[in-house]
């Protein structure tokens, strides 16, 4: 049990909802082992190094444990650490404080404030 296809770890240890969607997102090129894209098939072996790419961030883990069966997430914590940078999650944090956001059912920009946004958006 020192090992572990990279696509069922990531949905064991809780990173993705699906086995499935893991497999894709490696595929897409956006898990990194050690620096290096790798395919779903790649085994994952403790002490290693894993980039997840969620845009526009990504997220940093290092393999801590192994499971064959997926867990609750109390104990998928135990399995794996996160050493994902505070810039990056403040960079996310950033990004979802954005002004534009309206309030629901305000309906569309009238004219005026669509030109008041462009405004902001120069700055």
């Amino acid at each position: 049990m020192d090992e572990i296809r990279i696509d069922k770890y990531l949905w064991t240890v809780r990173i993705y909802k699906t086995r499935s969607l893991a497999t894709d997102e490696c595929k897409k090129g956006r898990v990194l082992i050690n620096n290096c894209e790798v395919k779903p098939s790649r085994v994952v072996k403790i002490n290693e190094r894993i980039d997840v790419k969620f845009p526009p961030i990504v997220r940093s883990f290092i393999v801590t444990g192994i499971s064959q069966n997926r867990v609750s997430a109390a104990v998928a914590k135990n399995l794996v650490e996160e050493i994902t940078p505070q810039s990056e999650f403040d960079r996310l944090k950033m990004l979802n404080n954005t002004f534009e956001k309206r309030d629901p059912g305000a309906g569309r920009p009238t004219k005026k404030e669509r030109r008041l946004i462009e405004k902001f958006r120069e700055l």
